[in-house]
């Protein structure tokens, strides 16, 4: 049976992305899908770089993020969107290939499945070596790793997740039935997700944590059925800068404790995953355990980048701790004043 091409909102958050919008945009530009049933929408922070021209370049639309973090510049974007599927790109992704919408959207004809998401990052040689480390890593902070709570496929593990759902394989893509907490950090990086229901999650509220939809659903819902399709997304991320990475792992932490003190997230770290946080610090401290995971990492896909692997390990623990101490004497938001890709 032929089935019409649902229409697609694709959500873009900008602050100063200039220097990685332009290929972004290039590789939506360059889908196979109907270029009617797409609209691109840019949630912009107040950008004093080029992203605005470039954004105007390819004709999307634009409105103002008043709050400049990603999570409002998603709430804003999403509220204005008129798809009927919303996709939740970031900035820093490059869709991998022409037919990555038509992958994606797939899943949707099955009336159950509400939120579909590509089941890796896709790893390039060419790629700088932080962004192939993450790629194959399989996550964006390696604490996910420890604690098992990632939804890209990892080279030291060879799965998903290491959290544990109903799985049914399709071929194109695999029907995952969530029904308990916690839940993988499935909502970013090539994210879709149906739009009545992602506007009726978000409605009044002025952030949009993408991991905490999934979650509030399964709490509204008792369970969600979810696609991870058999593709992938290329996120630079940090690209060559491992000083760009310490930076937003501390924005990362510092956020998270801010908005816990506000009550403003739906998921509780520190109480889901306190054992496994626990744990993460205790093979810290025996070392072996993140040489094992080097080693084994680049037997599985031999690449000079793991030895990135002990760094961002090490720095995420510093740093966290820090974060965490500093969040529970003066939770704040991080500024984004100077804040650039």
């Amino acid at each position: 049976m032929k089935h019409d091409f649902p229409s697609v909102s694709i959500v873009i958050p900008t602050l100063n992305a200039s220097s990685v919008l332009e290929k972004c945009l290039s590789s939506i530009k360059a889908q196979s899908y109907p270029k009617s049933k797409v609209e691109v929408i840019i949630a912009d922070g107040g950008s004093t770089d080029m992203t605005l021209s470039i954004a105007k370049k390819y004709h999307t639309r634009i409105v103002f993020n008043k709050l400049k973090t990603g999570e409002s510049g998603k709430a804003v974007g999403v509220m204005a969107a008129k798809g009927s599927l919303i996709a939740l790109i970031d900035s820093d992704n490059i869709l991998p290939d022409k037919n990555w919408l038509k992958e994606m959207t797939l899943p949707f004809f099955d009336e159950e499945i509400i939120v579909a998401e590509p089941i890796t990052y896709t790893y390039r040689k060419v790629d700088p070596y932080l962004t192939r480390y993450f790629a194959l890593l399989g996550m964006n902070d390696p604490i996910c790793l420890f604690i098992g709570n990632y939804d890209r496929i990892s080279q030291i593990t060879g799965r998903w997740t290491d959290l544990h759902f109903p799985e049914l394989d399709l071929g194109r893509y695999l029907k995952i039935t969530l029904d308990h907490e916690p839940i993988p950090t499935i909502g970013a990086n090539g994210t879709l997700i149906r739009t009545k229901i992602l506007k009726q999650a978000i409605h009044g509220k002025k952030y949009l944590f993408d991991i905490d939809i999934v979650l509030k659903l399964i709490r509204d819902r008792g369970s969600v059925k979810i696609a991870k399709v058999k593709t992938g997304i290329i996120h630079t991320f940090v690209e060559d800068d491992p000083f760009k990475f310490f930076r937003k792992q501390l924005r990362r932490i510092n956020d998270m404790s801010f908005h816990r003190a506000h009550g403003s997230r739906q998921i509780d770290w520190q109480t889901a995953f306190f054992w496994r946080v626990i744990w993460f610090q205790f093979q810290c401290l025996l070392v072996f355990p993140i040489i094992i995971q080097t080693i084994r990492g680049y037997l599985r896909k031999p690449d000079p980048a793991w030895l990135f692997h002990p760094v961002a390990v090490y720095t995420t623990w510093i740093i966290y701790l820090y974060g965490w101490l500093k969040g529970k004497i003066v939770p704040h938001e991080s500024s984004r004043a100077n804040w650039s890709q």
